[in-house]
């Protein structure tokens, strides 16, 4: 049984769908961001931050890694 410590294994697996959640999340960020740039951080005046919220709630990015990058990219210093 020597080399295939089950906590290894899990250590390896938890990390490749970490990385792969990393990167969806990332995306989804980056188009949040992008939209709030362009017209503002109201979604209810901004069709593509709604679209990008709808999108990354679809991936599953947690509500409050959301807000949290709206408040971000909609500070004055960000612009």
């Amino acid at each position: 049984m020597a080399g295939h410590s089950k906590w290894a294994n899990i250590k390896h697996r938890k990390e490749r769908s970490d990385k792969k959640k990393g990167k969806i999340y990332s995306r989804a960020m980056k188009e949040i961001i992008s939209a709030i740039r362009q017209a503002g951080p109201d979604p209810k005046t901004n069709n593509k931050l709604r679209l990008a919220i709808q999108k990354a709630k679809d991936v599953n990015v947690p509500n409050e890694v959301i807000d949290r990058n709206i408040k971000k990219a909609a500070s004055p210093d960000q612009q």
